[in-house]
């Protein structure tokens, strides 16, 4: 059939499964805005939600990825809705979600010249190449079906992660004989790469034989969807689970076997044998996480990055977590070990220990306990950067996969907010709440209209102390307290919600948190909660405190 670029890119983002597209208006997008429409006037399924900036929009692209599995897309002009994208790129990026940043650009033959065009940025592909892990430019009209094709299976493919599809205006507006792709029956994304028997066969056994077996699992355990499976060995060789920050409810948290990172100084150091699944296993400082010089260590990882030094490894497995899982379970036989070189109770202390450790920590512990207690076990809590987040990222007991995020390795400030919406949009019927401090929510806090508009029912939880109270503190224990740049004045968040007919209230204890928090995830829309704090202790020392608890995923 003949189309121009724009529907062409259109339909074949409908034929890949995709339901809802997040961007930004703008001149070089026009045509593509106006195929969305036209197709969803005539039934078509993708859902346009226009955000009040480029990185929210690209924020909720990549949530929304991230917990659905399906094709997160984003949609930027070129220039500087590329570079407001990028923050969200990269935290994809470290975050294994399979999203797509569909880019325009200005006209093919203006490209590279210097004319200072609108939005004109120099070498664009190479920027969004350098937080993707492929990306690619349409030349023309009929390209695109076949590259929007091939984005999808690298974004699937492997370990997932974001990809990038430049399109100049010109090629948008073109119009050419196209062939929409169907999925190739034999070369499926997302079909995970099967592991090498050989090294499979020799790893089962030193499981079986392991006295003291620990499993170490990382974010890419939730990537893979390998919970079930893990849950499943873990059982099987008594084995217990230390869940990085990046994979809370891999095993949920009330199951006997699952441990929060906390656990790993107390359960790595007397491991016989540590089997690190979907994990970079290294320390905040780029070493190798300690293992007892005598143990063994399998290393299973789809990023053949993940697999060398600084770590050290008997066995190696580059494949997808959840493959190598079901496959290790088969392999292992009837008489497996039951982990019997453990003392009786040695497991139960460790999470009593955990748990003082946690709870010793004042007010963040009341409010972590009071997020718990308001957010049902399906629910979704987006963490962020602020003195509750730190302390949840160890302490939130996660019951189901998934439903915990944070930005991964990049730490990315402001994240939480919009890529709650992402998330709520994919999952609608469940609830999602975002917690903020008062500086980060206020990087994105324009997507407050974006909520209203589509009514987006994720509840902000701001913790207010007018301060962006990590760099204050560093300031004032390093620094002598020469305090620059870390206080704030902060709006009033309730009256700032209102502002844009979102329900607000205020919570002066953890406890009216508690109570606000259930009455919003009651009530359809979004909502607000402002909880002024004042400076809270430092959990740094219980995150950090020089252990391999403090792993990073």
């Amino acid at each position: 059939m003949k189309l121009s670029g724009a529907q062409a890119l259109v339909a074949q983002l409908e034929r890949e499964g995709v339901r809802h597209v997040f961007g930004v208006p703008g001149v070089q997008l026009d045509h593509v805005l106006d195929a969305l429409a036209r197709s969803r006037a005539a039934g078509g399924p993708i859902e346009y939600i226009a955000a009040r900036h480029e990185q929210g929009a690209a924020h909720m692209a990549e949530a929304y990825a991230r917990t659905t599995g399906r094709p997160g897309v984003c949609l930027v002009v070129p220039g500087p809705g590329v570079l407001n994208a990028l923050p969200a790129v990269a935290t994809g990026y470290a975050c294994s979600s399979p999203m797509l940043c569909v880019a325009a650009d200005i006209p093919s033959p203006l490209a590279g010249r210097g004319l200072g065009m609108l939005h004109e940025l120099p070498d664009q592909d190479g920027v969004l190449a350098s937080v993707t892990k492929w990306s690619a430019r349409a030349e023309t009209a009929g390209h695109i079906p076949g590259l929007v094709r091939e984005a999808i299976r690298h974004a699937r493919s492997g370990r997932p992660r974001p990809v990038g599809l430049t399109i100049p205006a010109d090629v948008l507006t073109a119009r050419a004989q196209t062939d929409l792709k169907d999925e190739d029956a034999g070369d499926e994304p997302g079909a995970p790469e099967g592991p090498e028997q050989e090294t499979l066969a020799a790893i089962a056994p030193v499981l079986r034989d392991a006295r003291r077996p620990v499993i170490y699992a990382g974010g890419g355990v939730l990537a893979a969807r390998a919970g079930a499976a893990l849950t499943a060995l873990a059982e099987e060789l008594s084995a217990p689970v230390v869940m990085s920050r990046n994979a809370g409810g891999a095993v949920p948290a009330h199951h006997p076997l699952a441990f929060p990172s906390l656990a790993a100084p107390r359960l790595l150091p007397s491991a016989d044998v540590v089997l690190v699944v979907g994990s970079r296993f290294v320390t905040p400082r780029g070493t190798a996480v300690p293992t007892a010089p005598e143990a063994t260590v399998a290393l299973v990882n789809a990023d053949p990055a993940d697999l060398g030094p600084p770590r050290r490894a008997e066995f190696t497995l580059c494949a997808d977590a959840r493959t190598v899982l079901e496959e290790l379970l088969a392999a292992l036989p009837d008489s497996t070990s039951t982990g019997s070189g453990r003392p009786p109770g040695e497991l139960a202390d460790v999470r009593a220990w955990c748990a003082r450790k946690v709870e010793s920590v004042e007010p963040q512990w009341s409010y972590v306990r009071a997020l718990r207690e308001a957010i049902p076990d399906d629910g979704f809590l987006v963490n962020e950067l602020t003195q509750v987040g730190y302390l949840a990222a160890v302490g939130y007991p996660v019951h189901q996969p998934g439903t915990f995020l944070t930005p991964g390795y990049q730490g990315t400030l402001g994240y939480g907010y919009p890529s709650a919406l992402g998330v709520k949009v994919g999952n609608p019927d469940r609830a999602v709440v975002s917690i903020n401090g008062d500086g980060g929510f206020c990087w994105n806090m324009q997507e407050l209209a974006t909520a209203r508009k589509y009514g987006i029912g994720v509840t902000a939880v701001v913790f207010n102390d007018n301060a962006y109270g990590n760099v204050r503190r560093i300031q004032a224990d390093e620094f002598e307290g020469r305090f620059i740049g870390s206080d704030l004045a902060s709006p009033d968040f309730v009256r700032l919600a209102e502002s844009f007919s979102v329900p607000a209230v205020r919570a002066e204890t953890p406890a009216r948190l508690a109570g606000a928090l259930k009455e919003c995830l009651s009530e359809p829309g979004p909502s607000l909660i402002e909880v002024p704090v004042t400076e809270m202790p430092s959990v740094w020392p219980l995150l950090l405190g020089g252990s391999p608890g403090s792993v990073r995923d």
